[in-house]
């Protein structure tokens, strides 16, 4: 009955897993290229500082759905381990809608800021002058994807699939 919604779940983790894994090896080649052309060279990208903050941001992001998927957030389960089976699945569809709510939230608000920030035509003020609204599309994305990844994981729950 929700196979779908746990596939679709899956591809877009694994989607926000690979844009992740992305943006961190752009970082890291960043840094790489900043590092060997101080030392080797006297040249600098200029923008390093800058954009590495935004590949790091991008990369946590983009890697929410799929951390939530695989079991890796934080998880204090001092309660649940104390608890049975079905109480347990419970207490998770509850902190699950809890975190869709919250989520629906995040994602509303993340995306007004984001539109905001384009209709102001807003700059970065470093060297680069990136328009900042550029850099807002991985905190709407990423939170949009855990809120499909807490949505499924609630569903789950929900009807008994673990």
């Amino acid at each position: 009955m929700i196979g779908w919604v746990l596939t679709l779940n899956r591809w877009l983790s694994n989607g926000g897993a690979v844009l992740s894994s992305v943006a961190l090896i752009i970082l890291i080649v960043l840094i790489l290229v900043e590092i060997l052309g101080r030392s080797f060279f006297q040249y600098s990208t200029m923008i390093a500082d800058e954009y590495s903050g935004y590949l790091y941001l991008s990369a946590v992001f983009f890697g929410l759905a799929y951390a939530l998927n695989h079991e890796s957030h934080i998880r204090i389960s001092i309660v649940t381990s104390r608890l049975g089976v079905s109480a347990s699945r419970w207490v998770d569809v509850f902190c699950g809608l809890m975190g869709v709510a919250t989520m629906s939230v995040v994602v509303y608000y993340a995306w007004i800021f984001m539109m905001d920030t384009k209709s102001m035509d807003m700059v970065s003020e470093g060297v680069s002058q990136t328009p900042l609204y550029l850099t807002q599309i991985p905190v709407v994305v990423g939170s949009a994807l855990l809120w499909f990844a807490l949505f499924s994981f609630t569903l789950k729950r929900l009807f008994h699939d673990r």
